[in-house]
Parts: structure tokens; sequence; C-alpha cells
């Protein structure tokens, strides 16, 4: 039985979690006006560390871990013109399994001249879990997007590999109800990290998307060295404007620090903001 036939599975004994969040433009104020949850998802109260044109929210998962029998759905809408800032105060842990799958759905829709950026802490992802995470972005012709996705299989730190247990993730754009970008990974053995043309036996790998990018940004990312010694790194242009950066290494601070520093630099370009971290990050 492949992963992909196990989403589809009845789950039982776990958690049911459901987060809508919905976001519009009021005279240049980014309002949080839809805020529905069931089971452990829950947000913090808005922040506007920026001015009220950006709203900065916070998603919380209070019992802290995914485990088998799990299902977490996230779905985040933004109005015309909106502009959200979206982060997590920890890593998304997903625990061992005594058999039943944990899935986690994230569903992005980003409406004309709107803004997102979905910037989440990591995921790991423990020996012996069997987990799949699915994240979807819905966008509109003229709507901007930067998100990353930091995946860690394993415990690298305690020297535990992923020897065992099953993992799935897909990470797709869409823009105009047209798919522009789709990656997928799937993990079902100790071969699946070993791969020349996979994971090279990296335990974090992670994808930073951004469009509105150009060939000077390409170009300006390709300099940037890793902290990180001997981690690998690559960025590519697609479609003229979709640009996809890549983080293969054994520290998921580390590759948060690369993207986050790659932000930094590009948001006042592609947004016409300066970089303000949220404030979680500093806690």
């Amino acid at each position: 039985m492949n992963v992909a036939t196990e989403q589809h599975l009845p789950q039982s004994g776990g958690w049911t979690g459901h987060l809508e969040l919905g976001y519009e433009n009021n005279d240049h104020e980014t309002i949080l006006v839809r805020n529905r949850h069931q089971g452990p998802l829950v947000v913090q109260r808005p922040l506007y560390p920026e001015g009220n044109e950006v709203c900065h929210t916070c998603i919380l998962h209070p019992p802290g871990g995914v485990v088998g029998g799990d299902i977490l759905e996230i779905d985040v809408e933004l109005g015309d013109s909106s502009s959200v800032c979206i982060t997590t105060p920890g890593a998304t842990k997903f625990y061992r399994s005594q058999g039943q799958l944990a899935v986690q759905k994230q569903l992005l829709r980003v409406a004309d001249k709107a803004c997102l950026e979905w910037l989440p802490q990591d995921a790991i992802v423990f020996p012996g879990a069997r987990a799949s995470l699915s994240t979807r972005i819905d966008l509109a012709p003229n709507a901007t997007f930067m998100g990353w996705e930091i995946l860690c299989l394993g415990l690298p730190v305690n020297r535990e590999p992923f020897n065992s247990g099953v993992f799935h993730s897909r990470l797709s754009l869409y823009r105009d109800k047209k798919i522009v970008f789709l990656d997928q990974l799937r993990i079902k053995t100790r071969q699946d990290l070993m791969r020349s043309t996979g994971l090279r036996n990296y335990p974090v790998t992670s994808t930073f998307i951004l469009t509105s990018g150009t060939v000077e940004h390409l170009e300006l990312i390709r300099t940037i060295p890793a902290e990180e010694k001997h981690s690998l790194t690559a960025a590519t242009l697609l479609h003229h404007d979709l640009l996809v950066i890549r983080y293969l290494g054994h520290s998921t601070f580390a590759a948060q620090d690369f993207f986050a520093y790659i932000w930094q630099i590009l948001r006042p370009e592609i947004i016409s903001r300066p970089a303000c971290a949220p404030r979680i990050w500093a806690t």
C-alpha cells in the first residue's frame, strides 16, 4: 500500500483540527474578518508591527505535535489588496506512529493585488512516523506570494536517522487556476533518502518560493553562501517570475537563517516594504 492510497483511509482515535482564516483590506488596513476553528488549531491576536497594511498572524497548535490518526486542516483566504504574514511559534512535530497516518493539509488562497508571506517554522518527522503534509497555493493573476517549507526527516541532532516510517509531502502552486509548480517527496525506505538523484542522505530538505522574481534576483541569490558547511543550495527562475530556492543540509536552523536572509533582501524589492520579522522569532 503506498502513501497516496493511505491518505484516503479513514482515521480514528486522533485529533481533528480545522482552522479557517479570512482577511480583507478595508481602507488600506488588512483585517482578520473570519477566524473559525475546530479542535487544536487557533491563532493569537493579530499584530501590526509595521502599520495597519500588513496583518501578522501566528498559528498555534497547543498539543505541540501530530500523531497517527490526527487530521489537521488549515484554510487561509486573502481578499483583494490585503497583505498578510503568517508564521508559527515552533516546529511542527510528526511523532512515531503505531500504524495510523498523521495528516496535515494547508490551502492558501490569495486574491488579486494581495500578498501572502507564509513563513512557518520547520516540520520535524520523527523516525517511525507515518505522515502526510500537503500545501496548495492558489494565486490570482496579480497576487504575490513568498513562502517556504522546511522539512527535517529524523532527528539528526540525536543521530537518529529516518530509518523507519513513511512520509509524503506535496507542495503545489497554481496561478489563475493553472498549475505552475509541483513538488512531491515520498519516503518509504532508507534508500529513498540516500539516492544521489534525491536527498543524498541529507536529513533537511527545504524549498522557498517567491513570485515577482527576476533574473537579477536569481543572480544575486546564487552569490549568497550558506553558513552550514557541506550544505547544498540552488536557485531557479521558472515561468519568467517564479523564483524557487532549494536547500539540502543537516540543520533546520541553518536552512531558516538562509531563507530569512534572502527574504530580508528581496522583500523590499518585491513588495516595497522593509523586512519586518515576526515577533515570535525573537522569543
